[in-house]
């Protein structure tokens, strides 16, 4: 069956697959006022066709999306499956570093997750396939290139995934508001997978079972919980400082 094409938009997000994936584009559309002349470049010395559309037409094509005067149609990013997880872990030649989202729905959510998990050095984003935000054009958008470059890998079964990880000396922490232990107080320097729950459930009961250990975020304000995405950079990034 032939690959269904996809749009993807946003500077970031199409600069992204220009500078590491060119081979995926078929089509660039640019905003006739307001082109991009780098990427435009960029375009002409990968020999990607171009097209140049008003405001209106490239509104229409990105479904009202902020586009940012570019959009380009691509073959979709290579899809992960549980074999590839288990391959990627074992060519590690450093800890492993991992992030689990334990549904996470919402697609700016995901999109922020994966930006940040991109910039921490993160190996792989883990996530269920079922009642979970997959790569949508949108996801694309907000992670600003990063859903190109790191693994996103949906698995069927997280509490077996889990399970998995654990047998491979992998640690498994869950970001719980509950927990008695916070992330500055644990090791996170050792083979690792962090995971974050679902927006306003947090981790799912099995989930929190298969976890080794339990952190939570320090809060000092009346707000009792953070937005996924940004609970997410902070244990990312207080893991790659411990790591660096």
């Amino acid at each position: 069956m032939a690959q269904k094409k996809q749009y993807i938009f946003g500077t970031h997000s199409v600069s992204a697959i220009l500078q590491k994936q060119p081979e995926r584009l078929l089509h660039l559309y640019f905003q006739k006022d307001k082109q991009d002349s780098t990427l435009l470049s960029l375009a002409k010395n990968y020999h990607i066709k171009t097209s140049f559309l008003n405001r209106t037409e490239l509104d229409r094509m990105s479904e009202n999306g902020v586009h940012q005067g570019i959009i380009a149609e691509c073959m979709p990013a290579k899809t992960y499956s549980e074999n590839d997880l288990d391959e990627l872990v074992e060519s590690l030649t450093e800890p492993a570093f991992l992030l689990i989202l334990d549904g996470v729905q919402d697609p700016h959510n995901l999109g922020a997750c994966l930006r940040s998990a991109d910039a921490a050095g993160v190996h792989a984003v883990i996530a269920p396939k079922d009642k979970s935000a997959s790569i949508t054009p949108t996801v694309s958008k907000v992670a600003s290139g990063a859903a190109e470059t790191i693994p996103f890998i949906q698995i069927t079964n997280l509490a077996r995934t889990i399970r998995e990880l654990k047998d491979k000396n992998i640690w498994v922490f869950g970001a719980a508001g509950e927990a008695t232990k916070t992330l500055y107080q644990a090791n996170l320097k050792v083979p690792l997978a962090i995971v974050m729950g679902a927006e306003g459930q947090g981790l799912r009961r099995l989930t929190r079972e298969h976890c080794d250990e339990l952190l939570n975020i320090p809060m000092q304000g009346s707000v009792s919980s953070l937005n996924v995405s940004v609970a997410t950079g902070i244990f990312l990034f207080e893991a790659l400082r411990q790591r660096s």
